[in-house]
């Protein structure tokens, strides 16, 4: 008996392995790959900027990168006692300017120095609805709560998000020409923008990516329809009815790691997975002989690992 209808899946042909470099940038949903790959010991930048909703504000953020573009003093604004980039999320926002602008620059030395490297570029869209400032004319990539009469919003075309991209893949290889993209679009719902709006949204950046994957080279992975279709049922949401929960996350993580990461290191990853479940065990007598044992136990599975993998790092609780 079938309970479900499944999206047919098969490998990707530049599959993930521990020698990959990884880039994830976009929205919340990235942020959750990003956490798995972080947990399998995996190396990946994420979000230098924060998350980033829409495909206006990855393109400036790879333009900034690629051209290593710095901020200053006039890109930051004072609101509610606090420093924020309209470039970037509410997260690294700051009570101090000179820290922001520092962080910024920051973000895009780190950008820049990934991109050269990388092996992979994960990129998470998460709607097409943008906000434009009504002062500057600009597209931000978050309002900050300024109010609203500050901005104008509107829907991007499937026109305007495909030469959005192709300027994202032209502008990287420039300074990595061998890169592989992986585009995406979230699995979580802009019901804020209205069920109709959200629907119209998804569809304008499925068209986009479509057209991108067909005519650039690139890959798009299903993480929108996987969760739309195979995982329908609401007991796959977070309280919210929005956000994926756990369960539905690491459903479509298994997805993911099942097309795009190479079958050869799944060994190394449950190694890895057994570390990091036994580091997470709370213990009744931290002190005692018993667990001290079982820590020496993990330092040597971690010490035999590192003689392969020295980039893996593990966070030992505090004696």
């Amino acid at each position: 008996m079938k309970l479900l209808t499944q999206i047919p899946l098969s490998k990707a042909k530049y599959q993930i392995d521990y020698s990959s470099q990884i880039v994830l940038l976009g929205s919340c949903f990235s942020e959750n790959i990003g956490d798995r790959l972080n947990y399998f010991k995996f190396q990946n930048v994420q979000n230098p900027l924060g998350i980033l909703f829409h495909p206006l504000a990855i393109e400036n953020l790879i333009f900034k990168a690629v051209h290593q573009e710095l901020y200053n003093e006039e890109d930051v604004f004072n609101l509610n006692e606090c420093f924020h980039c309209f470039d970037s999320h509410s997260s690294l926002s700051d009570i101090s300017k000179d820290k922001l602008v520092a962080n910024l620059n920051k973000a895009i030395g780190l950008t820049h120095a990934q991109l050269k490297k990388a092996n992979h570029i994960s990129i998470t869209l998460g709607t097409a609805w943008v906000y434009r400032s009504v002062e500057s004319g600009q597209v931000v990539a978050n309002c900050h709560k300024v109010p609203q009469t500050k901005f104008t919003k509107e829907l991007l075309g499937v026109g305007a998000i495909v030469k959005s991209l192709k300027n994202i893949k032209s502008m990287v290889r420039t300074i990595n020409p061998d890169v592989q993209f992986i585009f995406t679009v979230s699995p979580v719902r802009h019901l804020k923008d209205g069920f109709i709006e959200n629907q119209l949204s998804k569809a304008h950046l499925i068209s986009a990516i479509h057209e991108i994957v067909n005519q650039e080279n690139a890959s798009y992975f299903p993480s929108y329809e996987i969760m739309m279709d195979e995982l329908r049922d609401y007991r796959f949401y977070a309280k919210d009815m929005i956000h994926p929960n756990a369960i539905g996350i690491d459903y479509i993580w298994e997805k993911f790691r099942d097309v795009w990461i190479d079958d050869k290191i799944f060994d190394v990853m449950s190694k890895v997975g057994e570390i990091e479940r036994g580091l997470q065990h709370r213990p009744f007598n931290p002190t005692g002989d018993a667990h001290q044992k079982f820590i020496k136990s993990i330092q040597e599975k971690v010490t035999y690992l590192k003689k392969t993998y020295p980039f893996m790092n593990f966070n030992f609780p505090k004696a």
